[in-house]
């Protein structure tokens, strides 16, 4: 309006003075200039939304438009940027120049196949937190892909068909937190360009469903602690190693997350082979016959304790904990004999690692002591030092409740042996009638004899030899055998009852119902000697000590 309006006021003022003619040309003409300058300028005030997208805020939302191409024209306010769900193949040089406040760029489900140089170059760069590129047609991550995202803190490219990453394809990304490259089709990567210096932040490395068929395990020993805690490497094809079942064993005892939250999908192939896919995490059997050096794997430790108790015979592991990395750190090791350890060991007693690790083969007490352990980095003339206190016992002590438990046992022992004494010494099996003292004369008859015969048997139960007698068939002498007697003994002979002696009797009397034959015990000459015998045959309930009773 304000270009038409300067024209037809321009017109308006034909019929005026010389003067006013004379100058509408000029005024038209600059009029004309600063229309044509407004409208170049236009774009680069944010005013221009490209075709069909939403534009709110600063957020530009282009999704599902079956996009072939970034937008040329884009709001220079733009934070977050959506182009998911098109069909872009590639990102050109220069594709997202002005956007300065860009942060967040999203490109999942696209045709993407590469990234020209010079991409993101114009743009916000160093604010760029987040890029998300999954599940499009990556293949290999070359080196100038992020060169200009110094400042990205979350790549996303899983669900790509990615099979290699270039050594410094992600060097210059030193913000970076998070990394994720699962489903995709990678059998090696470049672990050993992830270090403290270079990327101090990064705490989750996914590289999950993958085709990664060994671990580097000297390159993963060297990755900061943050790092191997936060990294993912379940559904790969890993081959049963007991080296890699070490690692994870050693991971799942420190509870890395990694390793806790995905046990189920930890797997590796027998001997390589496809169908012989093995849960490691549960059915370990596989690995049962693996050694202590191989099942943790050097430098794989973590924090270890200044002081190391150790079993005589048993291998251990010390590790040289340094701050101090990269390719130009030596160690050496000084035992406790003031012996020079280097690597690869000394004398087949003691074994080095390249990385620092020092393994005693099979300790002795000669071994304990304190290990000193030296680190040096030729390149910055730096050196750390560590001691490890190690202590070898001969003999494998028990754990602390068993010597308590052995005493609780013994004590129960004791109690219990104390309990059937009592029972045995007080708790007699019946309440038998005492026995009487009669004035039976020594004509008594047998009848008589038999009934003095029945409070006699019932009051000496256990007597310390059972009868003896040699008459009837079968019948044998037994001796140091206790018998019990309810009931008076009543022999048969040739169909009669035997009965207690009478006068003139051939057989002695040891009690009434107990008969012993006459060749065992002589006659007794009167009444007074027989009761004495009687008395002397009277046996304790509960003891092999005779009774004798006045």
């Amino acid at each position: 309006m304000f270009c038409a309006g300067g024209s037809d006021s321009g017109a308006g003022a034909g019929g005026k003075g010389v003067a006013t003619a004379t100058t509408s040309p000029l005024r038209r003409s600059v009029m004309l200039f600063i229309c044509l300058l407004l409208n170049q300028l236009s774009p680069a005030q944010g005013s221009v939304c490209p075709d069909g997208c939403l534009c709110a805020s600063d957020i530009l939302s282009c999704a599902d438009l079956h996009m072939e191409q970034v937008p040329r024209e884009m709001p220079v306010s733009t934070v977050t940027l959506d182009l998911s769900h098109n069909k872009i193949a590639q990102l050109e040089e220069g594709g997202f120049g002005g956007l300065a406040r860009l942060e967040t760029l999203r490109l999942p489900h696209n045709q993407l196949s590469g990234i020209q140089s010079g991409a993101f170059q114009n743009s916000s760069g160093t604010l760029l937190r987040h890029l998300d590129l999954s599940s499009n047609h990556l293949r290999v991550l070359e080196q100038h892909y992020f060169l200009e995202l110094s400042g990205l803190e979350e790549l996303l490219l899983f669900n790509n068909r990615i099979a290699r990453v270039e050594s410094q394809a992600l060097a210059g990304l030193g913000n970076l937190r998070k990394l994720y490259l699962s489903h995709n089709r990678l059998t090696d990567f470049p672990f050993f360009s992830f270090q403290e210096h270079s990327h101090p932040h990064l705490s989750i490395l996914d590289l999950s469903s993958n085709r990664l068929p060994k671990l580097p395990l000297e390159d993963i020993s060297n990755l900061p602690l943050a790092v191997q805690s936060g990294l993912y490497l379940h559904n790969n094809s890993l081959v049963c190693e007991c080296s890699m079942y070490g690692l994870f064993r050693h991971w799942e005892q420190r509870k890395y997350a990694s390793v806790l939250d995905f046990r189920q999908e930890y797997t590796c192939l027998v001997y390589g082979i496809q169908k012989g896919k093995v849960r490691f995490f549960q059915h370990g059997r596989y690995f049962e016959n693996c050694s202590l050096t191989v099942l943790i794997p050097p430098g794989l430790q973590g924090e270890q304790n200044s002081s190391i108790r150790v079993f005589a015979g048993q291998a251990v592991l010390l590790n040289c904990l340094t701050t101090l990395t990269g390719q130009h750190v030596t160690f050496e090791w000084v035992s406790p004999n003031q012996e020079y350890v280097a690597p690869p060991g000394n004398n087949g007693s003691m074994k080095m690692y390249g990385n620092g690790s020092l393994e005693i083969v099979a300790a002795q007490v000669e071994d304990s002591g304190i290990y000193l352990c030296m680190a040096l980095d030729r390149r910055r003339q730096r050196n750390e030092t560590r001691e490890v206190n190690v202590t070898v016992v001969l003999h494998h002590d028990s754990e602390p409740q068993e010597p308590f438990n052995t005493g609780f046992t013994t004590l129960l022992g004791c109690v219990v042996s104390l309990v059937l004494v009592l029972m045995y010494l007080y708790l007699t099996p019946c309440h038998c009638p005492p026995w009487r003292k009669t004035s039976t004369p020594a004509t008594a008859t047998p009848s008589q004899g038999n009934e003095a015969g029945a409070g006699s048997a019932q009051s000496s139960i256990l007597t310390p030899t059972p009868p003896a007698t040699t008459e009837g068939p079968g019948r044998k002498v037994s001796t140091n055998k206790h018998v019990v007697f309810l009931e008076p003994i009543k022999e048969h002979q040739n169909g009669r009852l035997r009965a207690g002696p009478g006068p003139g009797a051939g057989h002695g009397h040891l009690g009434p119902g107990l008969l012993l034959g006459a060749e065992h015990y002589p006659k007794l000459p009167n009444q007074s000697q027989q009761r004495a015998a009687e008395t002397d045959s009277i046996m304790s309930v509960f003891s092999d000590t005779p009774i004798m009773l006045p």
